[in-house]
This record gives C-alpha cells, structure tokens and sequence, in this order.
C-alpha cells in the first residue's frame, strides 16, 4: 500500500539550500530496466512468480557486487521474502532496514487498456500493476544499492533490503522479517510517505509517515432458530442485528493525539483555508480544545485523524425469501488509533451493541497493534536533506496513515519505522490498487537521489 501524500503544509525542519542532484543516464535505464522487469512478474497471491523475482533482483545485486551469500531468498507458504545483506564497518553499530514488498494487488487483464503484467512505456508513463505499489520503490532501491555497492561505498552500520512477499494480504512473510531484524535500529519503508506535486506539477510537500492505524476486521453475527415468514418472531436475526448496527453508528469514538497528529494539524493549519484550518491550529496548541475538536470531527477529510473509526462494511443474512433468518452478519473494519489495542476495540464494540446474543469475532485479516514511531531528529533530518536538494524549502510533514504497511510487524517488534518513500505524484496519477496503475518516468531520477542521499547520512 502506499499512503498519499498529506497536502500543503509548513516545513517543520529548515537546511541550506542544496544543489540538485545530477541524473545519471546509466543509472536511469538500468532503474527503468528492473522496473520493467519487475511489473513482468506476476507476484499475486497464490501465484508462482515470488521466488523468480527475487532471483531477478538477487541477480541485479550480484551483479552490483553483492557475494551471491549475502542474499537470502526463501519460499514460504504460496510466497517468498528476501534478505539481502550489505556489510557495514562497524559492528558494533545496529543495521539499518529498508523495508518493501514484492507482491501486488491481483489484476484482470479483461479490466485494463493494457495487460498489467506486460510493462508498456507509454506518454511519459511506465503501466502494469505494481508500477507504484510497490515495484516502483523496491526497484529504484535495488538499483541505488547495487550502485553503491559497485562504486565502493561502505555503510558505516550494516544495510539489510528486507522485501516481504504479502504485504497486500496476511503480511505472513513480513512476521518472519520483522521477528528476524527486532534488533535493527531503524526501518525506512518504502512503501509509505512520499511527495505531492500539483495538477501542473509543482511540488506540494513530504510525508514522512511515522505511524498508521492498526487494521481490524470484526464479524457481528446474530443467530436464530427462524422458522415460517408467515409467524414473524421478536427475535428475528435481521432486526437485532440492524439495531446493533444503528447503535454502532450513533456512537462517537473519544478524540486521540500523538507527537506525530499534533505536529500534522500544526502543519496543515495555516494552509487549510477557514474554520477548519483555524480549529487545526488550536488543536496543534491544546489538544483539549473542545471547540476545535468539534469543528474537526465535524469535517470528512479530517476527522477520522483524530481517532478510531469503526464501519459496517459487509452484510449476509437471511436464506429464503418465505423463512425468517436463522443467521445475520456484519462485517465491521476498524482503523484503530495507534496505542490503543484491538481487543479493547472488541470489547467496546460488545458494549455499544449492548446485545450478548450479538456475537464478536476478530477476522484474521494480518494486522497486529503497532505504537506509533518517535520522530527522531536524524531521520528527520536526512530525509529534509534529500527532499530540499530537490525542492529547496519544501514542507516536510510527518504522518499517520489509516492504511497497514508492514512498518506495523517493525514498530511491534519495537524498531521504529519510517515511510520515506522518495516518489512525487499527482492525485491524477495515482491508480495503486485500480486500473491502469501508471508511474511517472520523470520520477526516477529524483527518487533514486533521494535514497542515495538518505542511505548516506543515515547508514554512516
């Protein structure tokens, strides 16, 4: 998954001016090459194509100057992970982690203009599926680090690439990673944050995401003996089930913040024209502002920032047209706010329905809690670095995103994360998930300066 960018904003960090990065032709075409190449592999769920682009990517890395031992790929369960290693000089330092994922939402050809599985460069475009999510960055890392590594450079602390093989499903493989690498000081992912750039192209600002909402899928399921439509009884499974529903609705979820909300509002108010962009800059100052909160919580676009949303998403009920229901279910998703658990979700849940014959079940839908991360000042730092080297005074704005990325397994397992991809988009351009999923050429050169900036400053 990857988050969109967070809009206009004031830069939170301020360096000197920097010169821009020259593009290197070379190390264009040969990003555009694995890009291309990496769209060509099917890595859907329960395809067979995990293992072959891994070897594919291992294959770039050796070929970069990797020793083919320092890379692991290893099969598990209909998916694969991989693990490449690139030696630091000190070991006393900890590694640092880049985080990504190799497979992609599936895609039915009969759906696109174009087969998502055949790269076509086309109109200033790469298309396929996975061109952004997340085969843009994963390919635009695998070719800096071969870079780096061809050209001599030793990473003061170790650089682990850590490619999961379900982020879009049951993040299994990234369970394994983030258990494997706890001891890690810190993980770029580059599957999250990013740049946004106007409808002409211009620059609007950088997120850094620093923490997401955990994900929980949660079964209200109503059970009766039912019976003959023609003798209608109070406990018909449909309308207990409805009223638990309508209770759900009605129920307002506390207001929350956290160093990385308040540093956000702080961010968005001055550029959120009206009440509302007001109310943002009084909540940045007192999070206890009740005026402030209620115009917030009033506004669609800003609300669910402040706190846990729960909403029915799913129904199934019923059997026969002429019997009453034996079974009603709901499926409710909850974004939760990052510190709260999803078992007091569950257990709030039960009091809001207010109804013990309403069962409660958690799916199994590959989410786990996860805190939110510290913004530390050296990641804030180095990504300022890189971003102003493009686009000098740029806001920098951390984040927190209502989507799961497999920073939630790292920052569980207590190793911050950080969303730092170095793509720009316009809203226009962005299709992850949907038809005709396209990334902007002109984006390469800028995102791989971004990574050889950050990977510099922070892997010292």
């Amino acid at each position: 998954m990857r988050p969109l960018s967070l809009g206009l904003a004031v830069a939170l960090l301020a360096l000197p001016a920097l010169a821009a990065p020259k593009p290197d032709p070379a190390l264009h075409a040969q990003a555009l090459e694995v890009l291309k190449r990496s769209i060509a592999y099917r890595t859907v769920v329960g395809g067979d194509q995990f293992v072959p682009y891994a070897e594919y990517l291992k294959g770039v890395l050796v070929a970069g100057g990797y020793d083919a031992s320092e890379i692991t790929i290893e099969p598990m369960a209909g998916t694969a992970f991989l693990i490449a290693r690139y030696p630091g000089t000190d070991p006393k330092k900890k590694p640092l982690v880049i985080s990504g994922h190799m497979d992609v939402v599936e895609a039915k050809p009969a759906d696109w203009a174009r087969d998502p599985f055949t790269p076509v460069v086309e109109n200033g475009y790469v298309f396929g599926r996975g061109a952004v999510d997340n085969k843009f960055d994963v390919s635009m890392v695998v070719a800096t680090l071969a870079k780096l590594r061809k050209s001599g450079w030793k990473p003061g602390r170790e650089v682990v690439l850590a490619l999961s093989g379900d982020e879009e499903t049951t993040m299994k493989t990234t369970a394994v990673l983030a258990e494997r690498l706890k001891h890690a000081e810190l993980v770029l992912n580059a599957d999250g944050g990013g740049g946004g750039l106007t409808e002409d192209g211009k620059p609007i600002s950088f997120g850094v995401q620093g923490a997401e909402k955990t994900y929980a899928d949660f079964h209200l399921t109503v059970t009766d003996p039912g019976g003959h439509s023609s003798r209608p009884t109070p406990t018909n499974a449909i309308y207990r089930l409805v009223k638990a529903l309508d209770r759900l609705q009605a129920y307002q979820w506390p207001t929350m913040h956290n160093e990385i909300t308040l540093a956000t509002a702080a961010a968005m108010g001055p550029n959120t024209p009206g009440p509302v962009g007001q109310a943002l800059s009084r909540f940045a100052a007192d999070p206890t502002d009740k005026a402030a909160i209620d115009t917030i919580r009033a506004d669609p676009a800003f609300s669910p920032g402040l706190h846990t949303t729960c909403v029915a998403t799913m129904l199934n009920a019923g059997h026969a047209p002429n019997a009453l229901p034996q079974k009603a279910e709901a499926t409710v998703n909850c974004r939760i706010f990052p510190g709260v658990s999803s078992q007091s979700v569950k257990a709030t849940l039960a009091e809001i329905v207010a109804d013990p014959t309403v069962k409660i079940t958690r799916l199994d839908d590959g989410s786990i809690d996860s805190p939110p991360s510290p913004l530390r000042p050296d990641v804030m730092k180095a990504v300022t670095k890189a971003v102003h080297a493009r686009f000098p005074g740029l806001p920098i704005v951390p984040s927190q995103a209502s989507g799961a990325t497999d920073s939630m397994y790292f920052r569980a397992a207590g190793v911050p994360s950080y969303g730092v991809s170095g793509l720009f988009m316009k809203d226009s351009d962005e299709f992850s998930h949907g038809l005709n999923e396209r990334a902007p050429i002109s984006a390469i050169d800028g995102d791989l300066a971004h990574w050889d900036s950050i990977l510099r400053d922070l892997a010292k």
